[in-house]
């Protein structure tokens, strides 16, 4: 029976045997032909650069951090608005650190198109910039000083240098001391002791003041300061403020980090683009301003009253100088004010955004501290813009809304009422004002559902505070006064089917998908605050 099949096998072997060799040369002429696909490249680690920055990917990451003692990596959006604003200055301090001995490098990293890398650092926002140093990938710095290419430069070298100068002399430390408005000195007994070492952190983060130590006798009488005393020297105000260590608790360094903070700055600091940082980054919550025009005596004698009334609420309260005839006259439409009405002065919470006027422009001392003292406690309530309600309003199937007519549009409990909260200068208000005006147009004549906008930079709503523009909120009808935020995609289709569906949307379409988040509400400098990040997730 086997003997049966075995010329059967022969042909078959013999089939093969031809074969082989062609389907070896078809095989070979496919790949000759590009038929045949290769295994996959193996991406190169190598570094490569783009204006002096180091573009990093998850191939190279790793070379690069252990290639640099210290790398300040960005993570951007290409997108991004503030990431495009920050490149340039980024680039040039790139350039600027290249040339250093210190081996300090920057580098980017598109988070974006690196979503690995992202995620193992935690990138929810754009950009995020963080300090590597000598390799250790597991705790980088968050980068905390100035985003220029100077507050980079600075903070970077900082980061890399010794934190303060030891002072060894009078001579050198009398020249030291008044070298800057504002500088710090350690007088410690130990320099090795856990209480200067503290105080050698703290140097290290704060990069925008000069810092100097030293354990020498001669120094601690010169001043006459007991061992273990920080003192902040400055060329205003109360000139000289000491920080005495407690003897048991030692050197807190949080402590001694806000102390510097709140006496770095002026009793009362005037608003100029080189001071708002200072401003806002002192995170005080509450400013009082006066608003006066400088070229005025009269206006210029209420400052001195000011200026005494500010002692009582440092650490509390910023008082903040807004000359009207100045760079300060940007800030008076966020307040709306006309610069006729100066003098006058305004309280404001930054973080609630809640505004405060006197009830009578008096600026006497004792008048000024009983307003912010007032405003802390709570006795007074918050003023709340609104422009006058136009003869219009209604007219047109976007209605206009102000602060005078929101409550009965937007509450009335026989409507769905659909609002755009806008700035008029937030470039995503104007990509998305036709689309809302075709909405309009769309349910003009529907029964029960407005289409509305109201401009929030004019316009204050109690309870409501608004982070970013445009927002929208939708006020179902009904007795119960609720809000729905409105978080998806900015088309007709959708928000048709958000409105139909009675201010909710399929759960196919719930999922954010607009790429950029809304426009931060302007700081009274008239900037959105340059060091907060483009979430890619707040909508």
């Amino acid at each position: 029976m086997g003997y049966s099949k075995s010329p059967l096998l022969v042909v078959l072997l013999l089939s093969l045997a031809w074969l082989a060799p062609t389907w070896g040369e078809d095989k070979d002429a496919q790949v000759e032909e590009g038929v045949v696909e290769e295994e996959e490249d193996v991406v190169s680690d190598e570094l490569l650069e783009e204006e002096d920055v180091l573009v990093l990917h998850q191939h190279n990451f790793e070379r690069a951090l252990h290639e640099h003692h210290l790398l300040l990596v960005e993570f951007y959006a290409p997108w991004c608005g503030h990431c495009q604003a920050l490149a340039p200055e980024f680039t040039r301090a790139a350039g600027i650190l290249k040339n250093d001995s210190m081996g300090l490098r920057l580098a980017k990293v598109d988070a974006t198109e690196e979503v690995d890398l992202s995620a193992e650092f935690g990138v929810t926002g754009y950009p995020v910039l963080k300090l590597f140093r000598d390799g250790n990938r597991t705790h980088p710095i968050d980068f905390t000083g100035q985003r220029d290419a100077e507050g980079i430069v600075r903070w970077m070298r900082r980061k890399a240098g010794p934190s303060a100068e030891l002072l060894q002399d009078e001579a050198s430390a009398q020249k030291f001391i008044t070298s800057q408005d504002v500088i710090v000195v350690g007088f410690f007994k130990d320099l090795q002791s856990k209480a200067a070492q503290g105080f050698y952190e703290v140097a290290s983060d704060a990069v925008d003041v000069t810092f100097g130590v030293s354990n020498r006798t001669e120094l601690f009488q010169k001043y006459s300061v007991t061992p273990d005393t920080v003192c902040l020297f400055k060329k205003f105000d109360e000139k000289r403020v000491d920080f005495p260590l407690d003897a048991e608790l030692g050197l807190n360094k949080e402590e001694l980090s806000r102390f510097i903070v709140l006496h770095s700055l002026e009793l009362v600091m005037e608003f100029t683009s080189q001071n708002s940082p200072k401003i806002f980054g002192a995170k005080i919550l509450n400013h009082l301003l006066l608003f006066i025009n400088k070229t005025l005596e009269p206006h210029l004698e209420i400052l001195g009253s000011f200026r005494a009334a500010a002692p009582l609420f440092r650490g509390q309260v910023l008082f903040v100088l807004i000359d009207v005839n100045g760079e300060g006259a940007q800030v008076l439409q966020y307040f709306g004010l006309k610069s006729h009405e100066a003098p006058t002065l305004r309280f404001i919470n930054t973080e609630t955004n809640k505004k405060y006027r006197m009830a009578t422009d008096e600026f006497t001392t004792q008048a000024v501290g009983s307003f912010a003292q007032a405003v802390l406690d709570g006795k007074i309530q918050p003023h709340l813009m609104s422009e006058e309600v136009p003869e219009d309003w209604d007219k047109h199937p976007v209605k206009v809304l102000v602060g005078k007519n929101f409550e009965q549009v937007a509450y009335d409990e026989t409507k769905n009422v659909f609002v755009k909260f806008y700035a008029p200068w937030c470039t995503h208000c104007k990509e998305m004002a036709p689309v809302w005006e075709e909405l309009g147009e769309k349910y003009k004549d529907h029964e029960n559902i407005i289409i509305a906008k109201l401009d929030a930079t004019a316009n204050e709503i109690m309870n409501l505070t608004i982070h970013g523009y445009p927002t929208l909120h939708y006020f179902p009808a009904g007795p119960d006064r609720k809000m729905i935020e409105y978080k998806s995609a900015r088309d007709l289709e959708t928000f048709s089917k958000f409105l139909e569906n009675g201010g909710t949307l399929p759960a196919e379409d719930t999922q954010p998908v607009v790429p950029e988040s809304p426009e931060e509400p302007k700081d009274t400098n008239g900037t959105r605050p340059a060091d907060a990040p483009e979430s890619r997730d707040e909508l």
